[in-house]
């Protein structure tokens, strides 16, 4: 039977945090060892150059992020695991695309039409203030990582729903214009993926610096716990688990028996220090298996590295000889 081919892409800015590990990390890496789909992950450091320009953050958040992914029990030698910049086939195949891609598609892509809507509310003349053509056409280099692949399955948040329709448009595109060569892909959207809390109550993200790292030191991470937001609640009166922050994140490691018996001791009025210090333990318990090996990976780069570039060779002996059969479609063939 072939395998379907699932595809996940890990944008290479900052820091994991416990919504990245709750919310993606962990799910894809369960659905990693199905033995009937063939995975592709990939570090997006292309689509990370158009927030960053430091060199030393990129480099460091690659290595932290790719460090994080094996410590968590992805399987390099089940999988494809490869940085973006190591697949030269990838930037080729994005301008093919962008020569087929209508610029009115690209006008309603959400980031760009964000960037315009605020430069509007904030009375600027030029309502293009600050838009790259990378910000503005990345929607075409995501389909070139969709694409390259040929994905079946994409799977993604609701906000970029939109790119894997822009996608599929630009592929049928290019299929009427050239040949049936490109796979049209499907948005995948986990219906039970978890949405963390952050410490001050809002969704957890770097954007708000709200975040708690996942491989704080112990005395670290307690700290960080403790600063969870709460409301002024005494202890033994009785306090909505929904609403908590606390409880938000417990019960996106917990399982339901536990998670049950913590929403009873929130019913019973548990004291917020005692049900941060749970939390604490919990977590704790949880993480340290695996902030072991990946402080052990951060020590030893040279291995991260090997990896990656042995990902890459899987994933070129893909991408080389479709680009082939891609460049012979579009005439970029021997003319004797």
């Amino acid at each position: 039977m072939k395998k379907e081919i699932v595809l996940t892409g890990i944008t290479t800015t900052g820091t994991p945090h416990l919504g990245n590990y709750a919310g993606a990390i962990r799910p894809a890496i369960e659905a990693s060892r199905n033995e009937n789909v063939q995975s592709f992950y990939f570090l997006a450091d292309y689509h990370a150059l158009i927030k960053n320009h430091d060199p030393g953050l990129l480099k460091q958040s690659t290595k932290e992020i790719a460090a994080t992914w094996l410590a968590c029990g992805l399987e390099p030698d089940k999988v494809v695991f490869y940085r973006q910049s190591d697949i030269p086939e990838i930037p080729e195949l994005t301008w093919i695309l962008t020569c087929m891609t209508a610029k009115g598609l690209m006008n309603r892509a959400h980031a760009y039409k964000a960037v315009v809507q605020e430069n509007e509310q904030k009375g600027k003349k030029d309502l293009e203030e600050g838009v790259t053509m990378g910000l503005f056409s990345y929607p075409i280099l995501m389909a070139a990582d969709i694409l390259m692949f040929r994905a079946n399955k994409v799977p993604v948040g609701r906000d970029q729903i939109q790119h894997i329709e822009m996608a599929r448009d630009i592929a049928q595109r290019f299929n009427h214009h050239y040949g049936n060569h490109l796979v049209l892909p499907e948005a995948v959207v986990g219906k039970e993926t978890a949405v963390l809390t952050g410490l001050d109550g809002r969704k957890m993200s770097k954007s708000y610096n709200n975040t708690i790292p996942l491989f704080l030191p112990e005395k670290k991470l307690r700290k960080m716990i403790m600063k969870i937001v709460t409301n002024s609640l005494e202890p033994g009166q009785p306090k909505d688990p929904d609403s908590s922050a606390v409880f938000q994140i417990y019960r996106a490691f917990a399982s339901p028996e536990e998670t049950a018996a913590m929403r009873g001791k929130f019913e019973e009025g548990i004291a917020w220090g005692a049900a941060k210090q749970e939390l604490f333990e919990y977590l704790n318990a949880h993480l340290a298996p695996y902030r072991e090996t990946y402080n052990r990976l951060m020590e030893d780069p040279a291995y991260i590295e090997a990896t990656l570039k042995k990902g890459a060779e899987k994933a070129r002996a893909i991408s080389v000889p479709f680009l082939t059969q891609l460049r012979e479609a579009i005439g970029f063939s021997p003319i004797a």
